[in-house]
């Protein structure tokens, strides 16, 4: 089922984290920079937010991606190139597929990322401590700190800090990358 949506867990999850966390809806809309109509569009189950907006969302709320996307998986669990809930950027061609996510003693991430050339994918800070690990799998991409990113090919694998500012920019068409965000 390709690009399957998440917007069927997202909205008990963002409710679920954000009462967890004692705030009303116009705190977290407040802290996220969000309007607090969409935050609660969103909880409702409505709504398209974009990989921005729920990182925003998250690092107000101080909870991974993951605990918003991620639904009970079995025990085996196998994710067909063209499965897993997907995320898309409302500012350059950059999708983001959750592969994988951790259970609560550990703590990473694991996306699958498909980017076009066009404007590159510029991320704001994440919480405190969080190191992204890329590994180009095709085509070629700038990757790295703002300012200063890294040009990648494949096979090629960067760390960098994600909580400073970060860019991912596609050069070439069907870039291809793994995405490990550790928590730490």
């Amino acid at each position: 089922m390709a690009g399957q949506s998440p917007l069927g867990y997202i909205g008990p999850s963002l409710r679920r984290e954000r009462e967890r966390s004692g705030m009303s809806l116009t705190e977290v809309a407040r802290r996220a920079g969000v309007a607090k109509s969409t935050l609660s569009q969103l909880e409702s189950g409505g709504g398209n937010p974009s990989v921005e907006t729920l990182w925003a969302l998250c690092v107000a709320l101080d909870v991974q991606m993951s605990q918003l996307l991620d639904p009970p998986r079995p025990r085996v669990q196998v994710i067909r190139a063209d499965e897993g809930p997907e995320l898309i950027s409302d500012r350059s061609d950059y999708r983001a597929t959750l592969v994988a996510s951790c259970p609560p003693s550990a703590r990473r991430d694991l996306y699958r990322l498909a980017v076009e050339p066009g404007p590159a994918r510029e991320s704001e800070p994440h919480m405190p401590g969080v190191v992204e690990h890329v590994i180009l799998s095709a085509g070629r991409a700038l990757v790295g700190v703002a300012g200063d990113p890294i040009e990648l090919g494949p096979g090629d694998y960067i760390a960098y800090p994600g909580d400073v500012a970060h860019v991912f920019e596609a050069l070439e068409s069907g870039t291809r990358a793994v995405l490990v965000s550790e928590h730490n």
